[in-house]
């Protein structure tokens, strides 16, 4: 599993040369509505297991949460379930606030 920080999932969201990855974000309802990266997808972490059929198993697939710990976490319970292509957001959407979005909201 791959770890990408905030400014290269910016870049790579920019880049039209090749396919944007699957932004998964694992966080809770009220939390995603608060404040999320554009493009990405809730599943809260608890759903994951009975939602997996939504995902592709050879997508690209960034999973993303509030500071990376869950994230980890999901991307992990993935990778064992015979997903190939995970890459976890470090420091998840306080660091994309920080380093790439000073307008989103923080919590």
């Amino acid at each position: 599993m791959k770890q990408i920080t905030p400014p290269q999932l910016a870049e790579w969201l920019k880049d039209d040369s090749r396919p944007a990855p699957f932004l998964l974000d694992v966080r809770e309802p009220q939390e995603f509505q608060y404040c999320s990266i554009p493009g990405s997808v809730l599943m809260p972490m608890a759903s994951v297991p009975a939602r997996m059929q939504e995902l592709e198993p050879d997508a690209e697939i960034v999973v993303i949460c509030h500071h990376g710990g869950r994230s980890m976490q999901v991307a992990m319970f993935l990778q064992h379930q015979g997903f190939a292509n995970l890459i976890n957001l470090a420091g998840g959407v306080a660091q994309w606030a920080t380093q790439v979005d000073p307008a989103m909201p923080q919590y």
